[in-house]
């Protein structure tokens, strides 16, 4: 496993696996729950991490999260499916994991 992605927000690293998962990348999210050590722990220490199960995956992930973040300039979206308001860095809704349509 290699990490490949970590961020103070936990819906960005969330958004993250659910990008990387949409092209059949196994992943793991790590410290989901470790914002409550803040205070104890380096803060960094707490961040979510994004995990790539198979280490073959690693720079494919990496260059999906990295394309995905040079767009994030543009306007939030709307999902087609379940109407919740994406980042505009994503091409799959947070919520329910449907591709962004952009026709």
């Amino acid at each position: 496993m290699k990490l490949v992605y970590t961020h103070p927000n936990l819906y960005a690293v969330a958004n993250a696996q659910t990008l990387v998962e949409s092209v059949g990348i196994g992943c793991e999210l790590h410290n989901e729950y470790a914002g409550g050590g803040m205070g104890e722990l380096a803060p960094i220490d707490t961040w979510p991490e994004l995990w790539v199960v198979d280490d073959r995956d690693y720079d494919r992930a990496v260059q999906l999260i990295d394309e995905a973040q040079a767009r994030g300039a543009g306007e939030d979206w709307f999902c087609g499916r379940c109407g919740e308001r994406n980042g505009a860095s994503f091409e799959v809704c947070w919520a329910c994991g449907r591709e962004r349509r952009t026709s």
